[in-house]
């Protein structure tokens, strides 16, 4: 089975991105079933229904969240309803939505995990290394085929998760910081792990963002707006390749591809007639 995952789709030209390239992507891969990151893609902070709605009719068949689940009020009361989009396991005990998702497939069940890291965040949150090891033992007595979204910041707490639950999952990607690493492997136990997946958004930007303002906060420390980049944007990811019988990784391979938005019309000719 091959599982192909889409790291953090950032405002309108990751979601035109997703939306003009995944169809084929998904032909020209072989893709079996599509999970994709959708925590920035309303403007950068968060999800709406209707986002997230474009995303699953592109193609995705899981959307996960991280940090930004909550920016956007009217996806509270959407989460309750739609189990395809999944926020982080270890937020609070009567959080909206769940973190986990087992989904049949026409080549078996396949389950997917949201949860987040602690470190340098130090969110009021559940450790995520205690809420996966039972969540994980529980899941699977349904499917060994696993997929964890392991949305963090610090690249030392995604290598120990992808450590300590390796042979229990098929794969451990890491997402949050929209830069892609190059470090995709697959640990002895058969876990696929990437530190991360990278984001999929503008390319002429800082992680998603104009450059300008954020050039200013950084020079001055002042409160500055951030907006949205604009352009040709990257499309990043992973694609794990799957043992059904066992979901042990038998591949890895990172996905890193160029959209480019098309140019505008033509003003019209203002030239007279002859």
């Amino acid at each position: 089975m091959r599982l192909l995952f889409l790291g953090d789709v950032f405002g309108e030209p990751g979601r035109r991105a997703i939306a003009d390239r995944l169809p084929a992507l998904k032909e020209r891969l072989l893709a079996d079933f599509v999970i994709i990151n959708g925590e920035n893609a309303a403007a950068g902070r968060g999800l709406t229904p209707k986002l997230c709605i474009g995303l699953l009719r592109a193609g995705a068949t899981v959307v996960t969240l991280g940090d930004h689940c909550w920016d956007q009020n009217e996806l509270i009361p959407f989460m309750e309803t739609e189990p395809r989009l999944l926020r982080p396991l270890n937020f609070p005990p009567g959080s909206p939505g769940q973190g986990s998702i087992v989904l049949e497939t026409d080549k078996g069940k396949v389950a997917v995990v949201n949860a987040m890291g602690r470190t340098f965040t130090n969110p009021p949150i559940e450790n995520p290394f205690l809420a996966l090891d039972k969540e994980i033992t529980a899941l699977r007595e349904q499917t060994p085929i696993i997929l964890l979204d392991f949305h963090a910041e610090a690249t030392s707490e995604k290598i120990a998760m992808g450590r300590f639950l390796d042979g229990r999952v098929s794969a451990v990607i890491g997402t949050h910081t929209h830069v892609q690493t190059a470090d995709e492997t697959i640990f002895p136990g058969g876990t696929a792990y990437l530190t991360d997946a990278g984001m999929c958004g503008p390319i002429e930007s800082v992680i998603g963002s104009e450059i300008q303002p954020v050039l200013r906060r950084f020079l001055t420390s002042m409160p500055t707006r951030f907006t949205v980049a604009h352009g040709p944007a990257l499309i990043c990811g992973a694609l794990v390749t799957v043992e059904i019988a066992t979901g042990r990784a038998l591949s890895i391979t990172r996905i890193r591809e160029r959209w480019d938005p098309e140019p505008p019309p033509a003003p019209p000719s203002s030239t007279p007639a002859p």
